[in-house]
């Protein structure tokens, strides 16, 4: 250890005005303290560079400025003397570090405390221990000093030699502790228990049975270090425990918050008991709601309560309105892991108090101050909605409330909800419906006005609905023609505009006539009175949403058509009156689109189609009767299938979390495989034995650590796909590596064997990286016998999410040639599917990332398949991607096929795909035979992703199923 440099200053190093030897002797010389402290800076900076000339200035150091009374030319040179050479070329103690060592003794015997205690502060960094032998009677004459500030730190300074050499200081410990027991200052105490705690756990143990009721006076620095001494002595001695666990509860209300959260997870680690479960997550509600608590320690909290709801849901669930008061926070991130953690922590007993808690904050949104954004209102309206639809009895109570809110900017989530009540809850519809023909008159999104309309047309069940419901509708729209709005840029066809002057004919009060010219105004011919305000519906409809328009034809055609079932055979006024009242509307939104031919916002031909359907279905009633069951009956079957799917993609995407709720017919995973080793926690020594550990699985921290997931199993031959051969058979020498990617790290194993009968020396594998790679410590050289073999390992960092490459060579020398030879590496190819792991988000997220990210890379298809639907999933397997596209969407027998792929990488970074492909028949000789074509796009926002998956896609899409099988096997 003597032998060793040692250096903790890293400074970064540019040459100063003083740059040869003459002048730093000139500057150490001078009577200024100024000029000394800039030479002493300059050969700090030189010796960590490695320059020469500042080892032979030593002695000048020493001569003129070693006994300086200036406080930070000391400082400089307690940093000078720890980073100076002190041995010779022999190993032996350079004779001027005599001199030095008789200064450090009259520093630490010097009257001013502050330079008691900073040498003091050097020393524990000192490693040698010539130097070290002749100090140690007066520092432990510092540790009765009167000043509070030298005995903490000789207290760390014979800690630190005591680690380093025991045998200097073998009563260190009992001399620590008959410190403790005549100390009075917190720091020092603090130190001072650390020591024994380290150096001597017995001593340490018996020390605070002795003063364990004192513990509460001594400070949140010595509490944390008994906290540190509790988990470590009941990790190696399980019988301890119950100890410990009385004075691990009474810090638990600290004033110190990090000694209360200390101890919190020092409790479940130590028992899980249902008291000490409870009590650990009463302390960790009071840290959430602290005000003295900041965002990283509350998100840090929350990830803990996380983690004890998984392994005690019933006991933290007795807490679950402490925690939700951290909803109130201003941090997005904070109010969505609080979401989550009270949404699984609700049930039966506690929903309706969670219920009541989301109605408040939810009518607090109202407030902009509270929400501008909107984000906080769609997270607690999504909760409702979880929270309604696992327990049915809540959702009276919310949906009045919910309602309220269709007008404002989670409308859409709001209105999804409602949809789905409906059809759950019967009772419910009328009340509903009531609400929303008040809120149709308000409602301006169109996606939010279109499931209006849908909910209208599907549940307008009663002859008094249907023609309320139609009023109302017609009302929201305003009266008939439909014209678009007079622009100087819509294109509208001149005709639309009546400018032409019209000329009329009068009597006047005397009997003569009169003529009278007049021109319509803008407001009359735009929509004949109509008032935008009023009529949203008109508004949405005239702007050229005519997907609006098609639902608002859809409604009325369901609504006419479960009136015609009910009244058949009876009075069909009604009807009729409906009827023409439907298909003069569905003529004007035909005629707005002829209107519109020239401009942006002409109507789609599918607008078109369907409208012209619905004319036909009103127009010829044996078809109407002939549609129903298609139209109002399969449309409802459909809604079904589509929410039962909905929801079983969010259980998958939730990962099996279980609940009350949780079917007892659903797959189970396999957690462990058949032929696994068993882990007996029973048989372990030194360990703590606990059914529920949380913080002291010391195995799923080395998991972590290294890369590995919990529960995953790797498999042999998987294994064998990241071995890649680097020389050749006939080589001298034979390398191959085996490539493990840990996240942020890629591990590379390279085995060399000598195929050769004499010994090769100096061998050294020369590595270098093509990329956002980056080689972290390159293999040192080492000797190879006769047939013998080595592995050796290097660690590259990746920054970034792209395909790369790791080249190199191997250099040697040889017994039997004077010069060294070069063996060339193959390249190792590091791919981007180590990377990127499927995942799941939302449609709106993915259009919305669709539309943001910058870079785009277009592969065209180009496969010998002719199924569309093997071919996408393919495209899913070699891309390591999930489907976003629900099964019935694509499912079916088609001749096109579209669908969204979405994955995430572990750096964070989103990658989409959209693959639109088409099945043709093209001529073959004398046959016809089925041909994929299209294109699929893929989005990132970093060019390295794009890139990437472009190559991977290109060079694997040729490959079939069958052909990728036979390769692997």
């Amino acid at each position: 250890m003597s032998m060793e440099a040692n250096c903790t200053v890293l400074i970064s190093y540019a040459k100063s005005a003083a740059s040869t030897a003459d002048e730093l002797r000139a500057l150490m010389e001078s009577n200024d303290d100024k000029d000394k402290i800039e030479a002493v800076k300059s050969l700090i900076l030189m010796l960590i560079s490695g320059e020469k000339l500042a080892a032979n200035t030593m002695m000048h150091i020493i001569r003129y400025c070693i006994n300086t009374r200036n406080k930070q030319l000391k400082k400089l040179l307690y940093v000078y003397w720890e980073i100076v050479k002190k041995y010779d070329e022999n190993g032996k103690l350079k004779t001027e570090m005599i001199l030095v060592c008789n200064a450090i003794r009259n520093d630490l015997v010097h009257p001013n405390e502050f330079v008691r205690g900073s040498t003091l502060r050097f020393l524990c960094k000192l490693k040698e221990v010539e130097l070290i032998e002749p100090l140690i009677p007066a520092i432990k004459d510092n540790l009765e000093h009167r000043v509070a500030y030298v005995r903490r730190n000789a207290v760390l300074c014979i800690y630190s030699m005591y680690k380093a050499f025991p045998d200097l200081l073998p009563d260190a410990p009992e001399d620590v502790e008959t410190f403790l027991k005549s100390e009075s200052d917190s720091s020092a105490r603090r130190n001072g228990f650390l020591m024994l705690f380290q150096c001597d756990t017995a001593r340490a143990m018996d020390y605070l049975a002795e003063n364990e009721e004192s513990i509460t006076k001594f400070g949140d620095g010595f509490q944390l270090v008994v906290l540190e001494l509790v988990r470590k002595v009941c990790r190696e001695d399980i019988t301890q425990k119950s100890r410990f666990i009385m004075t691990v509860y009474n810090l638990l209300n600290n004033d110190s918050h990090a000694v209360s959260y200390e101890a919190a997870w020092t409790l479940v680690s130590l028992s899980s008991a249902a008291t000490a479960v409870r009590a650990a997550a009463g302390t960790y509600a009071r840290l959430l709601n602290s005000n003295r608590s900041d965002n990283n320690i509350k998100l840090i909290i929350l990830d803990r309560l996380s983690k004890l709801a998984m392994q005690h849901k019933k006991l933290v669930q007795e807490h679950t309105m402490d925690i939700s008061r951290a909803l109130s926070s201003p941090n997005m991130d904070i109010c969505k892991k609080t979401m989550e953690i009270v949404l699984g922590l609700v049930s039966a007993k506690n929903v309706d108090e969670v219920v009541l808690l989301l109605r408040k904050e939810l009518m607090k949104t109202q407030d902009s101050s509270v929400d501008n954004s909107g984000r906080y209102r769609q997270l607690l309206v999504r909760a409702i909605h979880s929270v309604a639809v696992r327990f049915p009895s809540v959702a009276k109570a919310v949906v009045p409330v919910l309602l309220e809110f269709l007008s404002s900017e989670g409308g859409l989530e709001v209105i999804l909800f409602i949809r789905e009540i409906m059809k759950e809850y019967v009772d419910l519809q009328e009340s509903i419906l009531e609400q929303l023909s008040v809120s149709i008159s308000v409602v301006k999104n169109a996606s939010v006005m279109r499931a209006i309309l849908w909910i209208f047309g599907e549940y307008s069940s009663t002859e008094s609905l249907i023609l309320r419901n139609f009023d109302v509708v017609c009302n929201a729209l305003g009266p008939l023609p439909l014209l678009p709005k007079i622009s100087d840029e819509s294109g509208v066809n001149d005709a639309v505009v009546d400018d032409t002057p019209r000329t009329t004919v009068t009597v006047l009060a005397d009997g003569t006539y009169a003529t009278q010219t007049s021109l319509l105004s803008d407001s009359s011919n735009q929509n004949d009175g109509a008032d935008d305000d009023s009529t949203p519906l008109r508004t949405i409809i005239v702007e050229g949403n005519f997907f609006v328009a098609t639902s608002l034809c859809a409604a009325f055609s369901k609504m006419i058509m479960n009136l015609g079932a009910m009244k058949a055979g009876y009075d069909t006024s009604d009807v009729k009156r409906l009827q023409v009242q439907t298909m003069l509307t569905m003529c004007s939104i035909v005629k707005l689109g002829q209107l519109l031919l020239n401009s942006s916002k002409r109507m789609d031909q599918d607008s078109f189609d369907s409208i012209v359907l619905w004319l036909r279905v009103l127009g010829d009633p044996n078809a109407s009767n002939a549609l129903r069951q298609n139209f109002i009956e399969d449309c409802g079957t459909c809604f079904d299938e589509m929410v039962r799917d909905r929801r079983a993609n969010k259980d998958a995407s939730a990962g099996g979390t279980g609940g009350d709720d949780e079917d007892e017919g659903s797959e189970v995973k396999v957690v462990s495989q058949a032929d696994s080793l068993i882990s007996f926690r029973q048989l372990r020594e030194r360990r703590l034995i606990g059914a529920k550990e949380v913080d002291l699985d010391d195995e799923a921290d080395i998991s972590k650590a290294t890369g590995d997931k919990v529960g995953k199993f790797s498999d042999f031959r998987e294994r064998l796909k990241k071995v890649f051969q680097l020389t050749g058979f006939a080589d001298p020498l034979y390398a191959e590596a085996y490539v493990t990617v840990l996240d942020y790290d890629i591990l590379i194993e390279v085995l060399v064997m000598n195929r050769t009968p004499q010994t090769l020396t100096n061998i050294t594998i020369e590595l270098a990286t093509m990329g956002d790679l980056k080689i972290v410590e390159r293999p040192a050289s080492f000797t190879l016998g006769p047939h013998d073999r080595k592995t050796v390992k290097t660690n590259i960092k990746v920054s970034s999410t792209e395909t790369g490459h790791i080249f190199g060579n191997i250099v040697f020398d040889s017994s039997t040639r004077a010069e060294n030879t070069v063996l060339n590496l193959h390249d190792i190819r590091v791919d981007i599917m180590d990377y990127i792991k499927p995942a799941t988000c939302t449609e709106a997220k993915f259009r919305s990332m669709w539309a943001e990210f910058e870079w785009e890379n277009k592969v065209t298809v180009n496969t010998a398949m002719d199924d569309l639907h093997d071919y996408l999933t393919h495209i899913m397997a070699i891309t390591n991607m999930n489907c976003l596209t629900p099964p019935k969407a694509i499912g079916g027998e088609c001749n096109f096929l579209a669908a969204n792929l979405y994955a995430r990488s572990i750096f964070g970074e989103d990658a989409l795909i959209n693959v639109s492909v088409e099945c043709i028949q093209v001529p073959n000789g004398k046959t016809i035979a089925p041909r994929i074509i299209g294109a699929i796009r893929i989005r990132s926002k970093t060019q390295g992703i794009a890139l990437s998956l472009g190559d991977r896609i290109t060079s694997e899409q040729k490959k079939g199923p069958a052909k990728e099988a036979e390769s692997s096997k």
